[in-house]
């Protein structure tokens, strides 16, 4: 299944958006609405960290509306689009899939290739991350803001992320994609400014102020666009053999299949789960392949006008205009 956040609009805060299904390749079904509209579905839950953290018992009440979904009249289903319950793609504005997870957490160099364009970057011994901010997130058709404050070097960063469905503490790597609820797509937009000063940096103390700003760098508003939607885990046979791609405007930057990632998601879920206690719906990207902005020569950055987009075999394209922020 895929799922998703989309924004209201019935005159309530659109911030919190309802959870809906896709029900074809052009129409998701909104699951608040349905439990209203169809006879045959139970009252669903109203938010995506509820509807993942309900496990198989939910997902079946939502397999159960699809059927009956598929089973109406033409009549019926048109009724369902004059409602809102039903909508076509073209009519569904998309917030993150998660819009309020309690961590995102983000894995960096763990792409052999993408070590190699960073120059000077060691292959890590056990896997990297940071935290970013939920604030940064923003979903897919979403504007991503280049902020007035470093405006210049904005760039991209395409990442597969699996999503958790159930509270992960200390787990093994035998046991770890138990925990996985599916998978979507993210953004790790990051203003590049203080990079040069991490590679030049000399001592121990120069390189971890330059470092802690390269990630505050990361953590700008609308700096994570994520989306448009969670595929559930059952639909990727193995994450680890899916094409991701990053396009701007059009020109194809990025390209790659996760098998050159270096930690598996397996790895990873033992690794930090010894320090984090995961939730139902906590998100954690998986990092960026070769052919980032700031590792190409002529070195390329985002500026208002552009739009990038990065695709992942199964789960769909996350898209986002990238615009001026006020100064």
């Amino acid at each position: 299944m895929k799922l998703a956040t989309i924004a209201t609009n019935d005159g309530g805060s659109g911030t919190a958006g309802r959870v809906a299904v896709a029900a074809s390749a052009d129409e998701f079904l909104d699951l608040a609405a349905a439990s209203h509209a169809l006879a045959g579905v139970n009252i669903l839950p109203a938010t995506m960290k509820q509807l993942l953290a309900g496990g198989a018992a939910l997902h079946d009440e939502v397999r159960a509306a699809l059927d009956e979904l598929a089973g109406l009249s033409v009549d019926a289903r048109e009724d369902l689009h004059r409602r809102g319950v039903l909508r076509r793609v073209g009519e569904v504005a998309f917030l993150p899939p998660v819009p309020d997870p309690s961590m995102i957490l983000s894995v960096g160099l763990n792409y052999r290739r993408h070590l190699a364009e960073m120059k000077g970057t060691p292959v890590p011994v056990n896997p990297s991350a940071f935290l970013k901010t939920p604030s940064s997130l923003t979903g897919s058709g979403s504007p991503i803001v280049i902020p007035p404050q470093c405006p210049d070097m904005v760039d991209y960063e395409a990442e597969l992320c699996f999503v958790f469905g159930r509270t992960c503490h200390n787990v093994s790597a035998d046991e770890a994609m138990d925990y996985v609820a599916g998978y979507t797509i993210a953004n790790d937009v990051s203003a590049r400014d203080w990079i040069a000063e991490v590679f030049a940096a000399e001592g121990a103390f120069p390189a971890a102020q330059a470092w802690e700003r390269n990630i505050m760098g990361k953590n700008l508003p609308t700096f994570t666009p994520c989306g448009p939607v969670i595929v559930t885990a059952d639909e990727i046979a193995d994450p680890h053999d899916l094409d991701l791609s990053l396009t701007l405007n059009g020109e194809t930057m990025q390209a790659t299949k996760t098998d050159d990632l270096i930690f598996g998601l397996p790895e990873i879920i033992a690794y930090f789960s010894r320090w984090y206690r995961f939730q139902p719906g906590d998100i954690v990207t998986t990092g960026t392949p070769s052919g980032v902005g700031f590792g190409r020569d002529p070195k390329v950055f985002l500026k208002p006008g552009d739009v990038v987009e990065v695709t992942v075999s199964g789960i769909g394209t996350l898209s986002n205009p990238v615009v001026a922020g006020a100064a």
